[in-house]
């Protein structure tokens, strides 16, 4: 296993990997986020089930978590490493289309989306943590028991125009960041062949919508937020 993380191929295909990983979740993320546009009660009640489920909190939350750690890690040990072995970035390794500005900086994208992360753990993920596994309280989403209402939460986030900002902001470089991470995930894993134009559309719909949709979810809950 060492052996596969020490070559350039192996540390490609595990940053690969981990990329996929985190595409999926963010989709899955960003269909749960959506609800509280279009269904604030469906969004309390699929939170409350992510948020309650015992698989999802003790299962598949660690591995998120490991997930998001190592694609990050890695990332910084890919372009380390070759920028010392070669002068040049990791991301430069794909001809023509590694001509633009981002796919020469991904580190730079990825530097301002893991800030976004930390800032998105303080204001979510650590109060939940603190509320379920510091108090003890478990009672959910309804309203008047003490505990977790999600959709309220979610508008009070989105009061701030300097948070809100952060969000967009962050969010304009994930698009960024996935324009070239999504092909070259593919890349990666030798499955560009022939099918190169038809996975940079897909690629380039999912880095453009997905985004997107984030941004517009937390405009709509900023501006349509009453105290």
């Amino acid at each position: 296993m060492s052996g596969f993380f020490n070559s350039s191929i192996g540390r490609k295909i595990a940053m690969a990997l981990s990329a996929f990983f985190l595409m999926f979740f963010l989709l899955q993320h960003f269909a749960i986020n959506i609800l509280s546009v279009f269904n604030p009660d469906l969004f309390n009640e699929v939170s409350h089930f992510m948020g309650t489920n015992p698989m999802v909190q003790f299962a598949l939350q660690p591995v998120l978590i490991f997930g998001v750690v190592f694609h990050f890690v890695m990332g910084f040990i890919l372009e380390l490493r070759n920028k010392k072995a070669v002068g040049v970035k990791y991301y430069k390794n794909n001809g023509a289309a590694n001509s633009s500005w981002m796919s020469r900086n991904m580190i730079y994208s990825g530097v301002v989306i893991l800030a976004f992360i930390v800032l998105h753990f303080i204001d979510f993920w650590f109060p939940e943590i603190n509320t379920k596994f510091i108090k003890g309280d478990w009672s959910g989403m309804h309203e008047g028991i003490e505990g977790y209402r999600y959709f309220h939460e979610l508008q009070v986030k989105f009061v701030s125009p300097i948070r809100v900002a952060a969000y967009v902001l962050a969010f304009v470089f994930l698009g960024l960041h996935l324009l070239h991470g999504f092909t070259s995930a593919f890349q990666s894993m030798g499955s560009t062949a022939g099918r190169k134009k038809t996975l940079q559309a897909i690629g380039k719909t999912y880095s453009v919508v997905v985004p997107l949709g984030f941004i517009l979810i937390a405009l709509y809950h900023h501006f349509t937020y009453h105290h």
